[in-house]
């Protein structure tokens, strides 16, 4: 296990469109669907990575949290999963299962959405305002495994807060780090070399 930090895409930057499956409805996702939601918020995650355990009870209370608030929220593995089986989409399922996500959990077969993204590792986190521009890019929050800091979501809570309320979001942003998004071999993107 690498351990990796996001690559903190230029904020401003207007949201990727993409088309992925759920893996627990089988329904196509795209940002379209939240088309007039005051935010969107993507989340890269993945079930074996140890930085992804670590807050995954967080990850099921965001969207708990904040569902029927004005914010679309869409999970994404981009794993490979030929080295990594506990990443296939069945696994995830289960994963969303047990956790209780509100929010559809993709999986990205080509790793082409994780590469327009930018995504560096799990987790790694990506949210946009009404405009679909990029306000907040990185930490959950402090906590990491083993350092003993609590799990709380700090640092995404209060960007999240700043878009519903239509309050900008602070400039002060510290990436995130975890695994890194495990790519298909010879498939590792120029920004991760």
């Amino acid at each position: 296990m690498a351990l990796t930090s996001s690559t903190m895409l230029a904020l401003g930057t207007r949201v990727p469109d993409f088309h992925l499956p759920d893996v627990v409805s089988g329904e196509t996702i795209t940002p379209g669907r939240y088309a007039g939601r005051r935010g969107l918020l993507v989340m890269f995650i993945c079930r074996h990575c140890p930085y992804v355990v670590h807050v995954q009870q967080e990850l099921g209370r965001l969207g708990k949290d904040y569902a029927g608030k004005d914010l679309g929220i869409i999970a994404i593995s981009s794993n490979d999963v030929n080295d990594y089986p506990d990443d296939r989409p069945e696994c995830l399922r289960i994963m969303a299962n047990d956790l209780g996500f509100t929010f559809p959990y993709c999986y990205d077969e080509s790793q082409e959405v994780a590469r327009a993204f930018t995504a560096a590792c799990t987790p790694d986190f990506f949210l946009f305002d009404e405009a679909r521009r990029l306000v907040y890019r990185g930490q959950l929050d402090d906590s990491r495994p083993g350092n003993g800091k609590p799990v709380t979501g700090k640092n995404l809570r209060e960007a999240i807060d700043a878009v519903l309320a239509g309050k900008p979001v602070s400039q002060e942003q510290h990436p995130s780090a975890g695994c890194n998004i495990k790519w298909k071999p010879g498939g590792t993107p120029d920004y991760m070399l």
